[in-house]
């Protein structure tokens, strides 16, 4: 009888885990519609005297998302008010949903990853993950790696689909 043999872990295959980089810190979101006068009307005097009353800490090394839910037309200033005051805690900021921040965050990830690792190597992007990766972090790490791997596949290592491969 032959002994069974592990091809997988034997081949220079590397694998990408997107979830691996998943930045710690809570996500958050501010929904502008509370400051506002009957949900719909912004009230500079008012909008400013709620601002400076918030407790602005609360953000300390979270993930900050801002958005207002009513249909309210939202001046680009009293954005960049509140970004100013989550500056010096938030670790980021977006204008948009929780989806939108955590698209940005990742979009940092992957510009910012180290691919040194992966050269000349055949990457299989690992395509599950309990963490919520964006579906744009995948095309973002092909578009990373593509000039750097010599092959680059999706999914798992016993049932892959191929996306690359230099010639």
């Amino acid at each position: 009888m032959s002994e069974i043999v592990n091809r997988v872990a034997q081949s220079k295959l590397l694998t990408l885990n997107l979830e691996d980089y998943y930045p710690k810190g809570s996500r958050l979101q501010i929904d502008i519609k509370e400051w506002l006068f009957q949900d719909l009307i912004l009230k500079e005097k008012e909008f400013r005297s709620q601002i400076m009353e918030h407790d602005w800490e609360q953000y300390k090394d979270a993930y900050v998302a801002l958005n207002c839910s009513s249909d309210a037309i939202i001046p680009g200033w009293a954005y960049m008010l509140i970004s100013s005051k989550l500056q010096p805690y938030a670790k980021k900021v977006v204008m948009g949903s929780l989806t939108d921040l955590e698209t940005a965050i990742f979009q940092s990830v992957i510009e910012n990853l180290d691919v040194s690792e992966f050269k000349d190597k055949p990457v299989i992007i690992k395509g599950c993950s309990n963490k919520p990766v964006p579906p744009n972090a995948y095309l973002w790490a092909v578009i990373k790696l593509q000039p750097v791997v010599k092959s680059i596949m999706y999914g798992e290592a016993c049932s892959s689909v191929p996306l690359f491969k230099r010639k």
